[in-house]
């Protein structure tokens, strides 16, 4: 269906969930064997659990930005990196992971709306700063030497970043594209809803039917690893 609107299409907003990152070793949370099995959400992905156990929080994701390093991106980032090298209109590139596949894949700019393993926030004076080592020794703040580094990562009950910014492309885009997401974490999973209430196209590649599947013009499921690339040479070749 989308095949034959290509060629109007100037301003393209693409969101990425942790389908993506899947194809490269990186458990989600959701899928069978993730992360949430592992550990409760309240307990490792909210501010309350940090507070009432933070060695458990800062090793969970110690442990987690150590294992970036097991794990490369797949053809699915390299084909986004090409898309925005050589698509000759605007694109914005939204990722609710925290992984920096995107980056390493070849994506020069990209959105962490949940924030990213390697940066620090200081809950202090509320800097961030690249990290790339543990936090576990409560190591200082490299802005204002106070010991209170957390991940930047979003938790549950806080705001993700750059939603001004965000809702802003989704008001101007012509083609809305979710790779990879269950389509049930807000407010990511409302995106659809809105891109198509300002009138844009709306494409969902997905391994499976995500939640709001029904909410998408056309949706094309299988890997990410090789819808992605299929679809980025539809865009450049036509």
């Amino acid at each position: 269906m989308l095949e034959g609107l290509m060629a109007q299409v100037e301003r393209i907003v693409i969101l990425t969930g942790a389908g993506i990152s899947a194809e490269s070793g990186i458990d989600t949370f959701r899928s069978a064997g993730g992360l949430w099995e592992q550990h409760r959400v309240e307990d490792v992905a909210t501010p309350e659990g940090f507070a009432r156990n933070p060695n458990l929080v800062l090793n969970f994701y110690d442990m987690r930005r150590a294992a970036l390093a097991s794990v490369a991106p797949n053809p699915a980032h390299a084909a986004l990196a090409r898309l925005e090298r050589e698509f000759a209109g605007e694109l914005l590139l939204v990722t609710q992971n925290v992984d920096d596949l995107h980056e390493r894949g070849g994506s020069r700019s990209v959105l962490h709306m949940h924030g990213e393993l390697k940066s620090a926030l200081c809950s202090a004076c509320e800097m961030r700063s690249p990290w790339h080592v543990t936090m576990i020794e409560r190591p200082p703040c490299p802005v204002c030497q106070a010991p209170t580094l957390r991940p930047d990562v979003v938790w549950f009950g806080e705001m993700p970043y750059e939603m001004g910014r965000i809702y802003a492309a989704l008001e101007n885009c012509d083609l809305f594209v979710s790779i990879g997401t269950s389509g049930a974490v807000y407010p990511a999973a409302g995106f659809v809803a809105e891109a198509r209430a300002n009138g844009a196209r709306t494409l969902e590649l997905n391994l499976e039917p995500s939640e709001g599947s029904r909410l998408f013009h056309e949706t094309r499921h299988g890997p990410a690893s090789a819808l992605v690339p299929q679809w980025v040479e539809e865009v450049l070749g036509g």
